[in-house]
């Protein structure tokens, strides 16, 4: 299994919660009731696994062998993806910041939740794509001789944050919550 086959089976992962994230801010737009806890636990799960997983195993690994073989992270196509990560953060904090305005009373707040959520959602799989069909396939050709390397990385990283299982079973259920 390749470096780039993992970060693609945690994408998948990643698009569960994406499509929960979506159908709830559908339901809350259509008039329906979705627990603040979901985007608090949606949030908690981007941070801690699509962004402090997935995204450092991308910038602090990925990005760095690239950056080594010529592709710097300041230049594109790594700059792009890099500034698609920080723009993620910024809307996470925004649903986090509206959750917890409506948790406090603020219910004028609902329909910046669902534009936070709909914009990470949409941020994310347009991303995703991206990263799959063009940065995953080039990294595969630059790094091919950096594999083994590159997957006992991966694995250190994994085994530091000790999050995989924990993050996988939210994924699981966000992706099933009152939907």
């Amino acid at each position: 299994m390749q470096t780039t086959d993992i970060l693609m089976r945690e994408h998948r992962v990643i698009e569960k919660v994406l499509n929960a994230l979506e159908a709830a801010a559908d339901r809350l737009e259509a008039g329906g009731d979705v627990s603040t806890e979901f985007f608090l636990k949606a949030a908690d799960f981007i941070r801690n696994f699509a962004d402090g997983t997935h995204h450092q195993k991308e910038e602090g690994i990925l990005f760095t062998a690239l950056e080594e073989h010529g592709l710097p992270k300041d230049a594109d196509p790594v700059s792009v993806f890099m500034d698609e990560h920080v723009e993620g953060r910024r809307l996470t904090k925004g649903m986090v910041e509206c959750a917890e305005r409506i948790n406090a009373g603020d219910t004028g707040a609902r329909n910046e939740l669902i534009q936070h959520a709909r914009d990470y959602a949409a941020l994310l799989n347009e991303h995703i794509q991206k990263e799959d069909n063009v940065l995953f396939p080039m990294a595969d050709s630059v790094l091919a001789d950096e594999e083994t390397k590159l997957l006992k990385d991966f694995n250190r990283a994994d085994d530091e944050r000790g999050t995989g299982d924990k993050y996988l079973k939210i994924a699981e259920e966000l992706a099933g919550w009152g939907m």
